[in-house]
């Protein structure tokens, strides 16, 4: 009976693998995708989004854990609440008004999609790098203060290290939301897969549809592997062991 139990959730794994096969199939996405003239479509489409992801990303990360480290200050604490009531309205209006509003001022194309995205994913970065921060024992800071070591010192060995897994947190949140959020970027002429998902959706074609939302929908769930697996390599093995 055991031995049954562990093998139920490879046998239900397989089974899903097998209806989402049949379903692909049925509906035309596997046909449209291996298409010659599609193919190459699929692989713009992929690169466009992705770069807009990656962009936005590398942007909001900065200014994330800038924002986050520089509310944690002594002198800028007083400022903490005005900052982040600032950074989160960005995710307090609506992600297509976001997109309306950068359209207005910045036309159409990459760069306002860039800056809108951008300013939807800082909020995550900057509020877990704030909180990670603010949870380091206050014990541990005076030892490192008493060892003679400076604040940047601190900052870069104490603090940083033991925040870092909330961190991360906050980043695996930004980057799935941003992956999806990316989709909409085609409706102001940045491309990305979101081109198939809503013309499938205008022209009422199915296959069109999974083909642009499936790729989206690996990426986001591949995102989120692969920061785990930077969570191993950046957070220390002692604070892997005692959250365990």
């Amino acid at each position: 009976m055991r031995k049954l139990s562990l093998k139920l959730p490879n046998m239900i794994l397989l089974s899903m693998a097998f209806a989402s096969g049949v379903a692909l199939e049925r509906s035309g996405t596997i046909v449209f995708w291996t298409d010659p003239y599609n193919y190459p479509e699929l692989m713009r489409l992929l690169f466009q989004h992705l770069y807009l992801v990656a962009i936005s990303m590398a942007i909001a990360t900065i200014a994330g854990l800038a924002i986050g480290i520089a509310m944690t200050r002594p002198s800028l604490r007083r400022y903490c609440g005005v900052v982040m009531y600032i950074v989160g309205l960005g995710q307090t209006i609506p992600s297509l008004a976001v997109l309306a509003l950068v359209m207005s001022f910045l036309g159409i194309g990459t760069k306002p999609a860039i800056f809108a995205l951008t300013v939807y994913s800082i909020l995550p970065i900057a509020r877990n790098t704030l909180a990670g921060i603010k949870s380091v024992p206050l014990s541990i800071l005076d030892a490192a203060r008493g060892m003679g070591m400076r604040s940047a010192e601190i900052l870069l060995n104490v603090e940083l290290p033991l925040a870092m897994k909330v961190i991360l947190t906050g980043f695996r949140v930004a980057l799935v939301i941003n992956i999806g959020t990316a989709t909409l970027a085609y409706l102001i002429g940045a491309g990305g897969m979101g081109d198939w998902i809503f013309s499938g959706i205008n022209m009422m074609m199915t296959d069109k549809l999974l083909a642009g939302a499936i790729p989206v929908t690996i990426m986001a769930l591949l995102a989120d592997f692969l920061v785990e697996l930077l969570s191993v390599a950046l957070v220390s093995k002692g604070l892997r062991l005692t959250e365990e």
